[in-house]
């Protein structure tokens, strides 16, 4: 899958859940997605929060198929900036 096709998917559900923060998904080489309040981006921007993962833990994890808290703690995703923000995305994905 495409990072934009991920994107499009975040979008889904971050738009209609009032997510007022920003948090950037850089999944290295396959690109980034900034999320900014309802706005969803593929090009790379300062966010609040950085999380780091491949784009195959990024699509695992937006279908509910990667617990976000286990793979925090075996290293397959890295958080930089505001943990808070990524704790709270993790709801609403």
């Amino acid at each position: 899958m495409s990072i934009q096709a991920v994107a499009d998917k975040i979008k889904a559900k971050v738009e209609s859940a009032g997510f007022d923060r920003s948090i950037k998904f850089d999944t290295g080489s396959d690109g980034v997605i900034v999320i900014d309040g309802a706005t969803i981006s593929t090009t790379d921007a300062p966010a609040d929060c950085t999380i780091k993962l491949s784009l195959d833990d990024l699509e695992s994890l937006i279908a509910g198929d990667l617990n976000p808290t286990m793979a925090f703690m075996t290293g397959k995703i890295k958080v930089e900036g505001d943990m808070s923000v990524a704790m709270g995305l993790s709801q609403l994905l």
